[in-house]
């Protein structure tokens, strides 16, 4: 009889004992099986929702380093504002040149206030902007004709087209506006847009009035503070193109919060005008000589820059990161992607693949003791049976061979059963867990994303997308851990095998 045919007859005869060894194996392979499934779900909630975030990624301040910094040292700061100074443009295009990056822009931004050029606002009226202009726009500076928020799907260009390489270059005066301010406006692709730059401007005798005055509408000692200068000025402009915002797909239901949040978010992007990044630069400069009347050589070379990367791949992000940091001179300047709020809301679904890892570990060490002290005591009461087999020239490869078969059939069907067992319990312990206070600590915040318009995520659209299934993945990650755990664990019980000695055994 070979040795696997008497295997599986003695699995078959000693059922007492194969059974024990079953439960064990099927109650220790849930436990790995539960966890493996919860760490196998939460690292697909990361992937798919950074991959919806999208592989976008700019260069920004790292203001938490600096405030850690300024808290501990604050005289460090007092006569010294480099730290404050941006990257430069040859540092922004050399990160640009990296091989992870499909394609970058960078953006010369501003904003600008008016009175006669209508910006939109919601229908509720619930936004109003003070000071001597009614209306504000944004405005985003383009190096290249391709619009980064038209190819990653923010925007849409219905009307007209985007600029040429000549507009880029020569900056001519010409802009793309939304959809909804050309119908305030009655404007179409091709109109003459000029806008009435409004803005006030404060002297330095009035400025130093009110830092010595008292509480903000007190009256100081000669009457009162002087209004601010009211200065305007037309900046004639082309519209060559409108745009629509492209609206997000609505999976439930928001909270007011979230809809106010949305709303404002969407009022900035439709009263967001784009433009040659020069023509941008000259709006700056004009507005900061006429309307606030700084001279001319404080003007110049005053650019600040907001860079666009978009990646090939999320997948390249970490190594894309590293070495762009590396380039970037600034002490307080870093690489912020749009995935990065991942990590900022998602607390609960990393604490829970933490300790899913956890668990795995501990269940495959219980599982590695326990089998072994199990097998090595049937072992034992086997001892004459073994010996029989040595006696009888059976080789000890044979021998070590039906216990492993033995072995494998018993544990091969816990781990099939505990398999289908252990991913039902990964479903109902994970979903309770994660309704926990303690391990739903993270709160859905704001964070600084320069001027990416990644799509924004919540915890609730996290937990929602957090769904325990039966994938290949889990089904190949759990049986190489269970069945190798089964074949460590045999490894001692065997070196058992390998010292009987069958004539001290037959006495």
């Amino acid at each position: 009889m070979n040795f696997w045919q008497r295997g599986l007859k003695s699995v078959t005869r000693r059922k007492g004992r194969s059974f024990i060894l079953f439960l064990v194996i099927f109650i220790l392979g849930n436990v790995i099986a539960g966890a493996v499934s919860i760490q196998q779900s939460t690292k697909n909630v990361e992937i798919e929702t950074k991959k919806q975030m999208g592989a976008q990624a700019t260069i920004d301040m790292d203001y938490e380093q600096f405030d850690k910094d300024y808290n501990a040292n604050p005289e460090k700061f007092e006569d010294d504002s480099e730290w404050f100074s941006a990257p430069s443009l040859k540092e922004l295009e050399a990160v640009g040149q990296l091989p992870y990056v499909k394609f970058f822009d960078y953006s010369i931004p501003g904003y600008m206030g008016t009175n006669k050029v209508k910006a939109y606002s919601p229908e509720d009226g619930s936004v109003s902007y003070g000071g001597a202009a009614k209306y504000q726009f944004n405005l985003k500076g383009v190096n290249r004709k391709e619009i980064v928020d038209a190819e990653e799907g923010y925007i849409k260009i219905v009307e007209g087209s985007t600029f040429s390489d000549k507009d880029i270059t020569d900056g001519m005066q010409r802009v793309i506006i939304s959809k909804e301010v050309a119908e305030l406006n009655n404007l179409s692709v091709g109109d003459q847009l000029v806008f009435d730059v409004t803005g006030e401007y404060y002297n330095e005798e009035d400025m130093m009035r009110e830092d010595e005055g008292t509480d903000e509408g007190e009256m100081t000692d000669d009457g009162g503070l002087n209004e601010p200068e009211v200065i305007t000025f037309d900046f004639p402009t082309e519209v060559v193109g409108i745009f629509t915002v492209v609206k997000k797909e609505e999976t439930k239901e928001k909270t007011p919060e979230e809809v106010s949040n949305e709303s404002w978010q969407a009022m900035e992007q439709i009263n967001t005008i784009y433009a040659p990044n020069k023509l941008v630069q000259s709006l700056n400069a004009q507005m900061q000589e006429k309307i606030w009347k700084m001279p001319l050589e404080d003007v110049a070379g005053n650019e600040y820059y907001q860079s666009t990367y978009i990646l090939n791949s999320i997948d390249d992000l970490e190594a894309f990161r590293e070495e762009a940091n590396a380039l970037i001179t600034k002490e307080y300047y870093h690489v912020v992607a749009s995935s990065d709020q991942y990590d900022q809301i998602a607390g609960g679904m990393q604490k829970l693949g933490k300790i899913s890892g956890y668990v795995v570990i501990i269940a495959v060490a219980a599982a590695l003791m326990i089998i072994s002290l199990i097998v090595l005591l049937f072992l034992r009461d086997r001892k004459h049976e073994l010996g029989i087999y040595l006696s009888l020239g059976e080789s000890r490869a044979k021998i070590i061979g039906q216990i492993l078969v033995e072995l494998l059939l018993t544990s091969a069907l816990a781990l099939i059963l505990s398999l289908i067992t252990g991913n039902l319990l990964a479903s109902g312990i994970s979903g309770s867990l994660l309704q926990m206070d303690w391990l739903n600590g993270a709160q859905d915040g704001v964070m600084y994303y320069g001027n990416m318009m990644g799509n924004n995520i919540t915890t609730e659209e996290i937990q929602n997308a957090y769904n325990v299934t039966f994938s290949l993945g889990y089904i190949v990650s759990y049986l190489l851990i269970g069945l190798g755990t089964v074949l460590l664990s045999v490894i001692v019980p065997l070196l058992y095998i390998l010292r009987l000695n069958p004539k001290k055994i037959m006495m």
